[in-house]
């Protein structure tokens, strides 16, 4: 593909490399990764509003929901209801823990593979469920597949993609979990209209189509050069370096990955060095960004757009319609920041998508503050229920382009490599156990909070949009194994950056330690 490109971010190398098709179509592949993810947020929502999944498995749930006297805001609240969601999330969190290692010792590829195998396995047992138990030991299978995917997806990505890309190539694992949503939004808007348990069945049972896509995908995907050095192949890992960057002078990149990987050596217990001060900015990052993003309340719209939906007086069938929506506006602002993360930076994105949807969460509390009051027992009428949609839509559009895709990108490139799976291990974790508690307390927090819950959600997006602009260095164009120039640099992060960090190599780094 046409096109060279040199990195000119000051204080950092510059590295010669083309857009190859072959680093495009591994990128591409690779993405498959969030398809797993995105499946599972857009058809859990849509499954637990189906009336016949209801009546299979939460009876208590679905004669509550016929009331006519019934609390809006309280109507689907069922502890258990929502420990099928969660639970996912909570295996996820375990399995990403394992997951660091494996992708370490084995190559990121692998661990791509195991975690669509067990996403697979888990899609039987669900497609297939008699009973409760059969349903969350399927839940807790697939949540296995999420944190493995998660894991390693991102790394694989920013590893591969050349510096000046690699913001719009790890999008690309965003741009898979918005599409994951989308076509499970779709398929649950006609399998809804079913008659009898073959309708929820079939979307349950359906994931197994990305998890074999994504096993496939990783079979056939090369490893990247940084995990090639890792495991001791530095020859094939030159040459991969070469095939993916489209010139034969990878020498100084090659170099940079060699001296990176030396000093990883020398970590013996990347989950004992991670805690040192010298890596407190990635530490806090990777903690911080995954909590915040889980705390836009964006899972509240993704999981539970169709209750939601059905709470604010649409029917089951309208919406459907309206979460579908919804998910096809998040899939293509995802592209906005895909186009965009490279030229105008992160910190731009972060905090335009920031405003954006504090704005629109105070907006839609307000609306639904004066139609259902605190009681829960008021009317929306046609009009009103559109707009709430559209302030949806705009409070989607704005995370579609912020803190979904860079709340994957950020944590996965600012680690060096000797403490780069164990941070990424440590973001899917934070992410996912907020995902689990959000999923887990949101319909309660709706029953007892009511409209209260947007503003709660707001005073979180205010608070993150603010720590963003004060603690987040940008990051675009720095090639990975560069990054601690960048922090050194940041008013605050330098102090914790010692000078011999910034350095050129490996040998120097030691000489100075000593």
């Amino acid at each position: 593909m046409a096109g060279g490109f040199v990195s000119q971010t000051p204080g950092v190398r510059n590295y010669n490399y083309k857009l190859t098709p072959k680093v495009f179509v591994t990128c591409f592949i690779g993405a498959f990764g969030g398809l797993i993810f995105g499946y599972d947020l857009g058809i859990s929502g849509g499954v637990t509003s189906m009336e016949p999944f209801l009546e299979e498995f939460f009876p208590h749930v679905h004669k509550k929901m016929k009331s006519a006297h019934e609390n809006e805001y309280c109507r689907f609240d069922s502890e258990l209801l929502t420990l099928f969601t969660s639970s996912l999330y909570l295996a996820a969190l375990v399995s990403s823990l394992f997951a660091s290692t494996i992708t370490r010792i084995f190559g990121r590829k692998w661990s791509m593979f195991l975690g669509g195998f067990t996403f697979f396995v888990g899609s039987a047992f669900n497609g297939f469920a008699q009973n409760i138990a059969m349903l969350l030991i399927g839940r807790i299978l697939l949540g296995f597949g999420v944190g493995f995917a998660n894991q390693s997806v991102p790394v694989y990505l920013s590893e591969m993609a050349p510096p000046n890309l690699r913001g719009a190539f790890n999008n690309g694992f965003q741009v898979a979990i918005i599409f994951g949503i989308v076509v499970a939004t779709i398929i649950n808007y006609f399998t809804a209209q079913m008659k009898g348990n073959i309708g929820w069945r079939i979307s349950l049972g359906l994931a197994c189509v990305p998890a074999m896509m994504i096993m496939i995908g990783a079979l056939i995907l090369p490893d990247t050069p940084n995990s090639l050095i890792e495991r001791g192949f530095a020859e094939d890992a030159k040459e991969m370096l070469r095939s993916i960057r489209g010139t034969d002078e990878v020498d100084e990149e090659f170099q940079d990955l060699i001296d990176a990987s030396e000093e990883s050596k020398q970590v013996k217990h990347p989950w004992k060095n991670i805690l040192l001060p010298r890596y407190r900015p990635q530490l806090i990052m990777t903690c911080s960004i995954p909590f915040f993003q889980q705390l836009t309340g964006i899972n509240v719209i993704t999981f539970y757009a169709p209750v939601l939906f059905q709470t604010l007086g649409f029917g089951s069938k309208a919406s459907l319609l309206s979460a579908m929506v919804t998910g096809i506006i998040e899939l293509l602002c995802t592209f906005v920041a895909v186009f965009t993360v490279d030229r105008f930076g992160r910190r731009v994105l972060f905090l335009q998508g920031g405003i954006q949807m504090l704005i629109s969460q105070i907006a839609i509390g307000i609306m639904i503050g004066v139609k259902f009051g605190t009681a829960g027992t008021g009317n929306i009428g046609k009009s009103d229920a559109n707009v709430i949609v559209a302030l949806i839509c705009i409070y989607v559009a704005g995370f579609a382009w912020s803190w979904g895709p860079l709340g994957w990108l950020v944590p996965s490139e600012i680690s060096p490599l000797e403490i780069r799976s164990a941070a990424q291990a440590i973001n899917v974790a934070v992410n996912m156990f907020f995902t689990f508690l959000v999923a887990q307390l949101f319909l309660t927090m709706l029953c007892h909070m009511k409209f209260g819950l947007f503003f709660f959600f707001a005073v979180f997006v205010f608070i993150m949009t603010i720590f963003i602009y004060l603690m987040l260095p940008e990051t675009k164009n720095v090639p990975i194994e560069e990054m601690n120039r960048v922090w050194k640099a940041h008013w605050f992060w330098g102090r914790f950056i010692p000078d011999e960090a910034v350095g050129v190599s490996a040998a120097e780094l030691q000489q100075k330690a000593v």
